[in-house]
């Protein structure tokens, strides 16, 4: 008999408006991000997601933890379907259901002291919340205790993401979200913080979503023809050379037909919009809005 998945998630939908888009009257397209997603997470594992920029990680992740609703599928935790769960039912999930997040200055509160920002979520969910025990976590995550009476700003990108960790911990989850938390620190403080990571994952009994370009621990990571975005077809876009192609046939050329003469140099730099269909403009068509009078001509000095 098959084990059932700690995290299972199936057939998953979501989008958002696009509001950049949206006619005078009636509503704004959708953008879909997450389109028809499986997805098993194994009990006790950490399990890298990968994919490249805007494919959709951070979303899916927010989706696990509840923190966005999907549109339509199903997002099964332990047995249990919380796709479709209001905040009321949620609310005894979401000690379970902690999160890393990516820049820890914006998610720490610059006014409190590292003690307290640890210890208000252990507050929040009844374990006393007092600072011996705050201090027990910051040093849990290889911290002094003297940190405790610190405030964000006076600690390294790496100790504040060492401070959210402990926060993540410290309520005793039985999943964590990190979300590219090692992106903005370098590549010493990154291995310091995936280390870690993985040894707290295997004292607590951890199951851990890592958002990463390549997969920490687990070898069976999201696949590319698993991505959570929509993929784009390359022949219906140009390349940025077709694009400045295009946007140069609609200005007039100079006497030696060459946008780049004379003694300095032109550049052109055109103010191409989507067309409503949503696509870019096709190599040796006319741009779907016509810029003749909307680009700037800049000249520069040699």
């Amino acid at each position: 008999m098959t084990a059932t998945p700690f995290f299972s998630v199936r057939n998953l939908h979501l989008s958002f408006a696009d509001r950049a888009h949206k006619p005078l009257f009636g509503p704004a397209p959708r953008i879909e991000v997450l389109k028809g997603l499986d997805l098993d997470i194994g009990e006790g594992r950490i399990t890298g997601i990968v994919g490249e920029s805007g494919s959709g990680k951070s979303t899916l992740g927010r989706v696990l933890v509840r923190l966005l609703d999907p549109d339509s599928g199903n997002v099964m935790f332990k047995g249990q379907d919380i796709a479709g769960l209001d905040e009321e039912a949620l609310r005894p999930l979401r000690r379970d259901l902690q999160m890393i997040f990516q820049d820890p200055m914006s998610s720490l509160n610059p006014r409190h002291k590292v003690w307290r920002i640890i210890a208000q979520p252990m507050k929040r969910y009844g374990l006393g919340g007092t600072r011996e025990q705050a201090t027990e976590a910051l040093v849990r995550v290889g911290l002094p205790a003297e940190f405790g009476d610190r405030f964000p700003h006076q600690l390294s990108g790496g100790q504040r993401q060492r401070v959210g960790i402990a926060r993540a911990i410290a309520v005793g989850p039985s999943f964590i979200l990190a979300d590219e938390i090692v992106s903005g620190l370098d590549v010493s403080s990154q291995a310091h913080v995936l280390m870690l990571l993985s040894k707290l994952a295997k004292e607590m009994g951890l199951t851990v979503a890592l958002h990463q370009p390549r997969p920490v621990g687990d070898p069976s990571p999201l696949r590319r023809r698993d991505r959570a975005g929509p993929r784009r077809d390359r022949r219906q876009r140009p390349g940025r050379a077709g694009l400045r192609r295009s946007a140069i046939r609609c200005y007039p050329q100079t006497p030696c037909g060459d946008p780049v003469a004379g003694n300095g140099r032109y550049l052109v730099r055109a103010l191409i919009r989507r067309s409503p269909s949503g696509r870019g403009t096709a190599t040796g068509h006319r741009p779907a809005t016509d810029v003749r009078g909307r680009g700037k001509l800049r000249r520069y000095g040699r």
